[in-house]
């Protein structure tokens, strides 16, 4: 057991103080991912401080566009009425997440910064570039069925276990930082770093920087959207491939105005498909499309020993989230 001191936060001030002021701190949200961490040595805070108590607030701009709180609890967010009429691949996202005991713990920051499921990386008998740089990876040729065939690099192949992150990808979601640097603003998609030759840095959070808040731009589009999960059970576990999308339809031409897509269980980092999307802009919304924008996004993707499967699943469930999205509302409901 490792001895730490347990401070609780009132505001993002104080948390910037009790984090300064220790030589290894670590936020603590709603614990589902630091605690585990915690019992298996990976992380050892000698502080750890308690930010629940930030704000919990859900706020509808007028613009179609919403701040959600860091701190505000994963299934507030999946239940809210606007979340669900403006961005129901978010709701559906979270949903498919974890269990209703976690998302009633889980926070919306610490979802976003939980870190990776892979077997290795919490086998202390293993090497692992995430637990000590230059240590080796043995997920490379190892077991590595749920590993990533986008992004990876020599040094580590681990996939970000998120499914809430894929989705706020999708939106285009900005997250708003506060630290002993002042107050900044970062998108989702340039917050998570992809492992290159340090894996052990996942983030450009700089040291002691707080999430304060989510900021999900107006997207009217966003109400025609979904998020499908493939994973080895129906309940409780993480994605193999999972898909965001969003799709705006012109009917009388049977066009695309514009997309938004994102993949998940594939990527080190929630993957925003811009390829995907660059292709099918302006293209007829049929199958031959959305194959064709499966095709460029997945061009790149290398498999391993046992998760090359994943390229062929990646692409069918891009064409299938999508045909789904494309079908009359009608057969959608």
């Amino acid at each position: 057991m490792n001895e730490f001191r347990y401070e609780r936060a009132v505001d993002a001030a104080s948390a910037k103080t009790l984090f300064a002021n220790a030589q290894r701190a670590k936020y603590l949200g709603g614990g589902t991912n630091l605690v585990d961490l915690m019992r298996e040595n990976i992380e050892r805070p000698d502080v750890v401080v308690d930010v629940t108590g930030l704000t919990q607030t859900i706020e509808e701009r007028e613009d179609g566009g919403m701040l959600i709180g860091a701190a505000t609890k994963n299934t507030a967010v999946a239940a809210h009425r606007g979340v669900r009429e403006r961005f129901p691949l978010l709701a559906r996202a979270i949903l498919s997440g974890a269990s209703g005991q976690i998302r009633n713990m889980a926070t919306v920051g610490g979802n976003i910064l939980q870190r990776t499921r892979c077997y290795y990386f919490y086998d202390s008998a293993a090497r692992c570039n995430k637990r000590e740089r230059g240590a080796g990876c043995d997920a490379i040729d190892g077991f590595n069925r749920i590993h990533a065939i986008l992004g990876a690099s020599p040094h580590c192949a681990a996939t970000h276990p998120s499914d809430m992150c894929v989705a706020l990808v999708a939106l285009g979601a900005m997250v708003h930082l506060e630290g002993p640097q002042g107050a900044r603003e970062i998108a989702l998609t340039d917050l998570h770093r992809l492992p290159g030759e340090t894996p052990d840095i996942e983030t450009e959070l700089a040291p002691g920087e707080l999430i304060t808040r989510i900021e999900l731009p107006a997207l009217p589009f966003a109400a025609r959207s979904t998020y499908r999960k493939v994973r080895d059970r129906a309940s409780y576990a993480f994605a193999l491939v999972s898909v965001a999308a969003a799709l705006d339809i012109d009917e009388e031409r049977g066009m695309i105005r514009d997309v938004r897509l994102a993949l998940g269980g594939v990527a080190p980092k929630p993957w925003r498909a811009f390829r995907c999307e660059d292709v099918l802009r302006g293209a007829p919304a049929k199958e031959e499309s959305f194959r064709r924008a499966a095709e460029a996004e997945l061009k790149g993707a290398v498999g391993l020993t046992y998760n090359g499967f994943k390229i062929e699943l990646a692409r069918r469930v891009i064409v299938s989230t999508l045909a789904e999205l494309a079908a009359p509302e009608e057969a959608r409901r």
